[in-house]
């Protein structure tokens, strides 16, 4: 069965708020958007408008369509810096410190 566009932005949103441990929260913050604008995004009620995946894709650092390629591709081309690292000292000051200059 082939994944819908749809599910594969969903998914690639997903990986990446777990690579960057970033919460719906924060990355509605950095959108303009609430966070209940993000779930309902998340969870199919409502889709990512390409206007939404452009913005996301430059919070992020990768370009729009490794975001449309899904989880794989956009984690792929996640930058470095981006990256929470598991156990690290950055990663327990949660993801602002990794996105403030961490691993």
């Amino acid at each position: 069965m082939r994944t819908t566009l749809d599910e594969r932005v969903r998914s690639a949103v997903a990986a990446l708020l777990h690579a960057t441990g970033e919460s719906q929260t924060e990355l509605a913050g950095a959108l303009g958007v609430s966070q209940a604008q993000v779930s309902r995004r998340q969870s199919g009620t409502a889709v990512w408008s390409l206007a939404y995946c452009d913005a996301v894709a430059v919070h992020y650092g990768i370009d729009p369509l490794d975001l449309l390629a899904g989880p794989t591709r956009a984690i792929e081309t996640l930058p470095a810096r981006r990256r929470r690292v598991p156990g690290s000292p950055a990663d327990a000051a949660g993801p602002a410190a990794v996105q403030d200059g961490g691993a």
